[in-house]
């Protein structure tokens, strides 16, 4: 994927990414299409999936910074169950 693809889905919410990528699925899924746009689908798709899963682990930081207060009130991580 060129880097104005890469710098696009970049821009994408999570939900926006999501939306997508199940949409780039059900096309898969379908057959529908030529070979070579099942390849490049499925090349966005990865790196859609890429996307969703860094917007997910950042996410998952930002509860684990405030998942549960210490001792002096302050709040402090604790290592979050996947």
């Amino acid at each position: 994927m060129s880097e104005n693809t890469s710098a696009e889905i970049g821009a994408l919410s999570f939900e926006q990414a999501l939306e997508q990528l199940e949409a780039i699925v059900g096309k898969l899924e379908s057959g529908s299409g030529t070979l070579d746009d099942a390849i490049n689908a499925y090349a966005r798709g990865a790196e859609l999936k890429a996307h969703c899963q860094k917007k997910l682990d950042e996410a998952r930081m930002k509860v684990e910074k405030i998942r549960r207060p210490d001792g002096d009130g302050a709040l402090s991580a604790e290592p979050f169950d996947s």
